[in-house]
């Protein structure tokens, strides 16, 4: 005699309980981002350091070249590190996919910051001669292999935090951080810059800055190893440990799977973040040099006009992180897109100009645009993959856009000027990029307002997941068929929450 299996529900029979759903608890919310936030502040600390001393550190490891070589070498240098890059986003997106977000973020934070410390400590070519210029790229290789699984783990991380309804504005964070921590590296450098002069600054100033990176990257790492793991990837370890579908789907894959799961979106990522990296890169990394090497400042002006920009663009990442989850991530990405096709030209006009406010206003022209960009990034990838391989198919297409064209961008645009001696080729390039950027913004899918794929709903309180529940059905933001419905978060009632939490729960995330 047959004997009947147990019938699984159709998929249209599903429904959403309020134990499906993950309700924000303010506390780690705010320990999440806080420890995000230091680990992109530290990276772009780095960066805004090397770049803004990039005309200093020239003579101290090729001093026998001309002055345009020793940019190109440090622009090259700077470039180096992205090549790094994919290879540290492939490794550490795998292995975050695997044990867990909050453990490869802390590692991928010690390294960098060692690294930086590092350079610091390097001998000049009057020591070692040219392996003092090996030892330089060696370290900032290192460096970039770091970083590769640091904004792909950061912008997940924090994405799987955050509410569903508030993830671009809490997402946003991360590249206040990011720029703030730029600000911070150029304004340090520019104090230097007054107090010590540029001799001192060639024979040892210059190392100053990046042994601050010690004693910060401490503080930093001590704020990341408070953090908890998300909620998303932990729903996710108990299902597969459970053995039911969605744990089945949870099963860590290789690049290559992943890559070939997920390629569509991987595709557009990259092309997105080309865009984006690159108007951010020229504006951070290249553009005190071209101050400098081409409009004719000197170091301290190259430096200083761009802080105040960077401060106020900081200052202003936030609110177009509110306004995405408000109108959704495609419209305020086309503003960031057309906006430097648009603005790109008459930016590098104005700078030509060579007066002072003219530089400003042009600076401010191309940070316009790029506050739209960047502010959304950070939560519009981590959406278009599955929770487990997001951390993975994010280190892939972060980083190996970012290798190509984003940290190149100095360089490549440097190249180009010395090609064709037409100072507004930086313009143009980025012209070209974000007109390609616009295209992929065309394609991707909103995101706004609705769960991560293969997680369930995020919301602020325990009141907001039970209004959820009750209106599920003429919600558009959900797709009861894609949700993995073995992920279970918190007891359906609020008297049933431990310690308290159902009185922590019932508050919004700050």
């Amino acid at each position: 005699m047959k004997r009947n299996s147990p019938r699984r529900p159709k998929l249209q029979e599903r429904r959403l309980e309020v134990e499906h759903i993950n309700v924000v608890d303010r506390r780690v919310m705010r320990k999440a981002l806080g420890g995000t936030i230091v680990g992109n502040t530290m990276e772009w600390y780095d960066v805004g350091v090397f770049g803004y001393l990039i005309t200093t550190m020239g003579p101290v490891f090729l001093p026998e070249a001309d002055k345009t070589v020793q940019n190109l070498f440090l622009l090259g240098t700077f470039g180096a590190t992205f090549i790094a890059r994919p290879l540290g986003g492939v490794f550490f997106g795998w292995l975050g996919d695997k044990i867990g977000r909050q453990r490869v973020l802390a590692m991928t934070l010690i390294i960098m910051a060692a690294s930086t410390f590092v350079v610091g400590l390097l001998p000049g070519y009057a020591v070692l001669g040219i392996w003092a210029a090996v030892l330089l790229v060696a370290t900032k290789l290192i460096q970039g292999f770091s970083t590769g699984g640091e904004y792909a783990g950061a912008t997940t991380f924090v994405s799987e935090h955050a509410p569903d309804a508030r993830r671009g504005y809490f997402a946003s964070f991360l590249d206040l951080g990011s720029y703030m921590g730029f600000a911070i590296g150029a304004a340090l450098v520019t104090l230097l810059q007054v107090t010590l002069g540029g001799d001192v600054m060639e024979a040892w100033g210059w190392r100053i800055p990046f042994l601050i990176a010690g004693p910060l990257g401490l503080i930093a790492i001590y704020f990341r190893m408070k953090i908890e793991e998300s909620p998303a990837f932990q729903a996710s370890l108990d299902a597969q440990g459970a053995g039911g579908p969605a744990g089945e789907a949870a099963e860590t894959k290789g690049p290559v799977a992943i890559f070939a799961s997920h390629w569509r979106g991987i595709l557009l990522a990259m092309v997105l973040v080309a865009a984006a990296n690159t108007v951010g890169y020229a504006l951070t990394s290249y553009m005190p040099t071209y101050l400098t090497s081409n409009k004719g400042y000197d170091e301290l002006h190259g430096t200083l006009l761009t802080i105040p920009i960077l401060v106020l663009m900081s200052a202003a990442i936030p609110l177009t992180g509110r306004l995405s989850d408000r109108i959704g991530r495609r419209p305020v990405l086309w503003i960031g897109s057309l906006g430097t096709v648009i603005l790109a030209a008459p930016a590098f006009l104005l700078i030509g100009v060579g007066a002072i406010w003219s530089t400003l206003l042009g600076l401010a022209l191309i940070a316009f645009p790029l506050t739209f960009y960047v502010a959304n990034l950070a939560s519009t990838l981590p959406a278009l993959f599955p929770t487990a391989s997001r951390y993975g198919a994010m280190g892939i297409a972060y980083n190996f856009a970012v290798a190509i064209f984003g940290g190149t961008a100095p360089f490549i645009i440097a190249s180009l000027i010395a090609a064709s001696g037409n100072e507004m080729m930086p313009a143009y390039y980025l012209m070209a990029t974000s007109a390609i950027g616009a295209v992929a913004v065309y394609f991707i899918k909103e995101t706004a307002g609705r769960p991560l794929m293969g997680s369930m709903p995020s919301v602020d309180t325990l009141e907001e997941a039970h209004e959820l529940v009750a209106g599920q059905e003429a919600n558009e933001n959900l797709d009861l068929n894609e949700m993995p419905f073995d992920h279970t978060y918190a007891p359906a009632d609020a008297e049933e929450l431990p310690g308290g939490a159902a009185e922590r729960r019932d508050k919004p995330a700050e």
